[in-house]
């Protein structure tokens, strides 16, 4: 049964937001580590030092994003990705 939505537009979306992640990962990594150093600021009382961590946590959970695309690639069809190409050169050598 052939599929209604377009799976290489999902794949597409899916490049680009991978292209991004990647630009945002540094960015990331930076603010974990401030807020590492942050968390050893003398005389840090104990619900900063909380809040600061949960940050952390919250920056280190940025992998589930990864996890999240993973699961989307393994659902696209690959053959369909492959047959929407392929139209879409004929299409474009048609005209």
């Amino acid at each position: 049964m052939p599929i209604r939505w377009s799976a290489l537009q999902v794949a597409e979306a899916m490049d680009e937001i991978e292209k991004l992640l990647n630009q945002a990962e540094p960015f990331l990594a930076d603010a974990k580590a401030k807020a590492g150093k942050a968390t050893g600021i003398t005389n840090l009382p104990q619900y900063m030092l909380e809040r600061l961590r949960r940050l952390i946590y919250t920056i280190d959970r940025s992998q589930d994003i990864r996890s999240a695309i993973a699961r989307i690639w393994e659902d696209i069809p690959q053959d369909a990705i492959v047959a929407e190409r392929q139209a879409s050169k004929q299409q474009g050598l048609e005209l």
